[in-house]
């Protein structure tokens, strides 16, 4: 019989981790699924937790390491499904996650992306997710009116909180590989721009930020990060989208600055569209490099008070 859903989980040095998001995926109230695990070169003992567990469902793929994106395309291409359901290989998921999503599905079935509220969770701390101009209802439903504006707080779409229907990738592409920081984006802009987004208003997804890999650890300014001139034409009619890579635009800025990659702050700065940013984030831009840090160490008590997606 072929599994209503794929969930595929890119693997790569999460001992500490996999055993306990793999439990959260079989621990689902709806089980008629596979599970993907796309090894990626991993050189600790991420693959034997996985063999651990004696579950049918389960087929792993050992690949040389060639990186997140190319990992996941591995898994999509390898899937049995035509629903693909992400998940990251040291996040959690509430045991109603793939209910919620089968649900989401049936309601609204041509939308090429369905999306999951997520609570990210810090040193044990949960921090609630915002989005903009959804309602906040806990069981709200709906086709997303704008996912750039929405996505103005808090991202609509998160990796570990998505499901992406196999014809979405033939019709904008898969994620792409020669990224590896801002590939997820990358995608979510590819998906906004041509198919409708389904949104389900109830947290079900749970993003560890604790979790560390080798990609989150080396900076910013040594990673291939996605070009956003690549959608300058777009900008165009879409104030929305301009607005969108502004915000992810600042965020690189002030994280080249923390950084010390002044060539690349000043280049991003360049690019971006200071009419349409405000007065807060012109100020945030000027600030030296030890009040950001200072203000990233105080992000729980003040992220009431200021929207501080742009620090990400």
């Amino acid at each position: 019989m072929t599994p209503y859903f794929s969930i595929v989980i890119p693997l790569y040095n999460k001992e500490k981790h996999i055993a306990q998001t793999l439990k959260s995926v079989i621990n689902q109230s709806y089980n008629n699924f596979e599970v993907v695990v796309v090894n990626d070169g991993s050189t600790d003992k991420s693959l034997e937790q996985v063999i651990k567990i004696n579950d049918d469902r389960i087929t792993v793929y050992s690949i040389e390491n060639r990186g997140v994106s190319y990992a996941r395309n591995y898994g999509i291409k390898h899937a049995k499904s035509n629903l693909i359901v992400l998940l990251d290989a040291d996040d959690h998921w509430k045991s109603h996650h793939l209910e919620d999503l089968k649900l989401l599905y049936e309601k609204f079935p041509d939308c090429g992306l369905y999306a999951k509220a997520y609570t990210k969770r810090k040193n044990g701390i949960n921090l609630k997710s915002i989005y903009k101009n959804i309602p906040q209802e806990n069981n709200w439903k709906g086709v997303v009116d704008n996912y750039f504006k929405s996505s103005l707080a808090n991202s609509i779409a998160w990796t570990s909180a998505v499901m992406i229907p196999k014809t979405t990738f033939e019709k904008v592409g898969y994620f792409n590989e020669s990224l590896n920081s801002g590939e997820d984006t990358d995608l979510w802009i590819r998906i906004a721009l041509k198919l409708p987004i389904a949104f389900y208003n109830k947290v079900s997804a749970i993003h560890l930020l604790n979790a560390q890999n080798k990609i989150t650890k080396t900076k910013l300014s040594a990673r291939k990060h996605i070009d956003f001139s690549t959608y300058e034409e777009a900008t165009n009619n879409n104030i929305d989208l301009k607005n969108y890579i502004n915000l992810n635009r600042i965020s690189m800025a002030l994280q080249y600055k923390i950084e010390g990659a002044k060539n690349l702050e000043k280049d991003i700065k360049s690019h971006i569209d200071y009419n349409n940013i405000s007065n807060l984030q012109k100020l945030l831009l000027t600030l030296p490099k030890w009040v950001i840090i200072l203000i990233l160490k105080c992000r729980n008590l003040i992220q009431r008070f200021i929207d501080l997606r742009i620090f990400r």
